[in-house]
């Protein structure tokens, strides 16, 4: 099998729906590399199809491993060459798997870091009103909604903020723009505090505390901006959903946390997703949000303990219970980790109603939780490959939704990806 290459000149701008097929061919081949559950597993599942990059993931040291995974091009740089011997030697090539594995979407509408950076800089508000507008705002956070907004355009479109929280994004474009902005949130006391703030300055916003997935009579209207920063899985579904039906004049949001969704897997919203022969898990979608973050070396050893321990205790219930399955215990505190294995053993097996009787050799299920843990962090560091090219998947299928009814769709990064990794915004317009 041999998936067509990914054609980068400037003679060929691949449209939306090419980019999102490459991406399915690409995943769909190598399916056993992503599609797993490392907790699970005894031994690399894949490691007969791809026994070169078997090798290669036992030959990183331990302490590599999360540096490695940290960075996106360092890892592919790490194990593809591995994986194109296993290809080749089943006859099979993915031409610019590199590129597919490290690059983003290009949109068909580019805007340069220069640009994007020169808008951020221009706030608009003086220095007494930024101050008073990013008060209580985390500084990460602050920067997200001012890149942002800055990407929303000057229309005479009234705004519609989606999952608003406290509105600070909604007040921030109510302020900057002199615009109308209905804000819809479920917790009544968010909307309190955000109207109480609204109300102070004098603000065109106005909240609404509503359940998003209970509507009934669709607040999305033709003349309306509608805009979401960072509503997670469903919640971002049913916005464009919405809107779709509504012919939303405008609308920019960006995605998040697409694992949050109600149903087990995945529902394609593209056509051209839904013919692309994808399933998605739950935990398949989590695989965008995992990246190493480098931390001290006390926090590390300390979170590489805390899953030993697990994964210990997880080998000593299987053997007294009988049962195949990983068993998932509470959040762990980091009190109980300076404690013995037995004692957590004994607090884990408590908490699952799991009894201990007879003598228990601790130190051997120590010694399998540390074995188990080196497998599942080479399984996870494989699959962390496809990070990349699954959110990319999802993005494009949101934008071809979008194109399916009749908007004109631009993607882009709004702000750096050290403010947030979610910094995909998308933008659908629609000519009245």
């Amino acid at each position: 099998m041999s998936i067509a290459k990914v054609n980068t000149s400037a003679t060929h701008r691949l449209t939306f729906s090419e980019q999102l097929s490459i991406r399915s061919d690409c995943l769909l081949l190598l399916t056993p590399l992503w599609q797993v559950q490392a907790f699970e597993c005894a031994e690399l599942p894949w490691k007969t199809q791809f026994p070169e990059l078997a090798k290669a993931v036992w030959q990183i040291d331990d302490s590599e491993i999360d540096t490695i995974d940290a960075d996106q091009t360092a890892l592919v740089e790490c194990l593809l060459p591995s994986l194109q011997l296993d290809l080749a030697s089943n006859n099979l090539s993915i031409d610019g798997l590199f590129e597919l594995l490290t690059s983003k979407v290009k949109a068909q509408v580019e805007v340069s870091v220069n640009q994007m950076q020169n808008k951020v800089a221009e706030q608009g508000l003086t220095e007494s009103e930024l101050s008073h507008f990013s008060a209580h705002i985390k500084g990460r956070k602050w920067q997200q909604i001012t890149a942002f907004a800055h990407f929303i355009p000057a229309d005479d479109l009234p705004i519609l903020e989606w999952c608003a929280g406290k509105g600070h994004l909604g007040r921030y474009l109510a302020k900057k723009k002199a615009t109308k902005v209905t804000s819809l949130e479920w917790q009544q006391s968010l909307c309190e505090q955000g109207q109480a703030f609204a109300d102070k300055w004098h603000l065109p916003q106005t909240f609404t505390c509503t359940d998003v997935f209970e509507i009934t009579n669709s607040p999305l209207i033709n003349k309306q901006h509608a805009v979401a920063l960072h509503a997670c899985g469903d919640l971002h579904v049913r916005l464009i959903d919405l809107a779709v039906q509504a012919s939303t004049r405008a609308i920019s949001f960006s995605p998040c946390c697409y694992h949050l969704i109600q149903a087990s897997h995945y529902q394609a919203l593209s056509d051209v997703a839904k013919d692309s022969g994808l399933t998605f898990s739950r935990h398949d979608l989590q695989l965008p949000l995992q990246q190493s973050v480098i931390a001290n070396p006390k926090q590390q050893l300390l979170r590489h303990q805390e899953i030993s321990w697990r994964l210990g205790f997880d080998s000593l219930q299987r053997d007294i219970t009988g049962s195949g399955r990983y068993l998932p215990i509470p959040s762990v505190k980091r009190s109980q980790l300076s404690a013995s294995f037995d004692e957590f053993c004994r607090w884990a097996a408590n908490q699952k109603g799991v009894a201990l009787n007879g003598s228990i050799d601790f130190d051997d299920y120590l010694i399998k939780g540390e074995h188990r843990q080196a497998l599942t962090r080479r399984i996870d560091l494989v699959a962390h490959l496809f990070r990349l090219i699954i959110e990319q998947w999802l993005l494009l299928d949101r934008v071809c939704f979008l194109e399916q009814y009749g908007y004109q769709v631009e993607m882009f990064e709004f702000c750096a990806n050290s403010i947030t990794p979610r910094n995909c915004l998308i933008q659908a317009k629609k000519q009245p």
